[in-house]
């Protein structure tokens, strides 16, 4: 059996029994880092007397998984493993996902715990209307694929819910002012923790309020919906619409699969 166990983001006392229960049983960790793990054990059997388990450790992270699996899968069927990440729900945003797969692949039996995650800890704080949102975990840190993806959370229709490091933040902030500055931010720093704070309003403002601020700690972004007033028309309505093969064929690629080309040959076929 593989349990996948929460752990907390910032204030200890969000472990849950059933965490600590399982974390007891345990006779194999795969940890994001070991060290952290270890730590937080250590600290759970000072305060809430929990038993610290007798167990083999070993990272799993996103530089080694593929090896701990090729290495470990023999040994899942005679332990009780647990897998954790260094703060919040486990494979939301880390390399779990490949023990999970694993799992599934070769029927393994496995289950997730309930419990903290930054995610809809700061959705649930920010207020904004609609129960819709999209997690886009880190934008890509430079080049084309940042702008690309930028660009697609600026203009989407649901609010948009980042991770963001201390030091990456005010690049973040000056990009979004750039492209909307009266765009509606919330930003959350360091969740559960003793400097816990919010932040909501425009990306104007509050790129000029954080940058009197010394920025440290995690910091989780959520990015309004684009208010979208104008009509977007779907791909049946651009494929009939009364427009000449070549802009025609150029729209209907940016919206499928098929090259500029391919459509202009299908339109012209018509």
């Amino acid at each position: 059996m593989i349990t996948f166990i929460p752990t907390p983001i910032g204030n200890p006392q969000d472990i849950t029994l059933r965490a600590m229960k399982t974390f007891e049983k345990a006779t194999l960790f795969l940890c994001e880092d070991t060290r952290l793990t270890k730590r937080l054990l250590r600290l759970l059997e000072e305060r809430f007397d929990m038993q610290y388990p007798e167990a083999v450790f070993y990272s799993f992270n996103e530089h080694n998984g593929e090896e701990r699996l090729v290495q470990l899968a023999s040994e899942f069927s005679s332990h009780e493993v647990v897998y954790v990440s260094d703060a919040g729900m486990p494979v939301i945003s880390d390399p779990g996902q490949l023990l999970v797969a694993h799992c599934q692949d070769h029927a393994i039996a496995y289950d997730v715990l309930p419990g903290a995650s930054a995610v809809t800890t700061a959705y649930a704080a920010s207020g904004l209307e609609a129960g819709k949102f999209i997690f886009y975990a880190f934008l890509p840190h430079k080049g084309k694929e940042r702008i690309t993806a930028l660009s697609e959370v600026m203009n989407h229709r649901y609010h948009t819910v980042l991770y963001e490091s201390p030091h990456r933040l005010e690049k973040l902030l000056d990009e979004i002012e750039a492209i909307d500055e009266s765009r509606e931010l919330f930003l959350a720093k360091e969740i559960s923790k003793r400097y816990q704070n919010y932040y909501r309003g425009s990306a104007k403002v509050l790129n000029k309020t954080l940058k009197s601020l010394t920025i440290r700690g995690e910091w989780v972004v959520i990015i309004s919906a684009k208010d979208v007033k104008e009509k977007s028309l779907s791909f049946n309505e651009i494929l009939h619409l009364d427009l000449p093969p070549k802009p025609k064929a150029k729209l209907l690629a940016q919206l499928s699969d098929k090259s500029v080309k391919e459509w202009y040959d299908v339109l012209i076929q018509k």
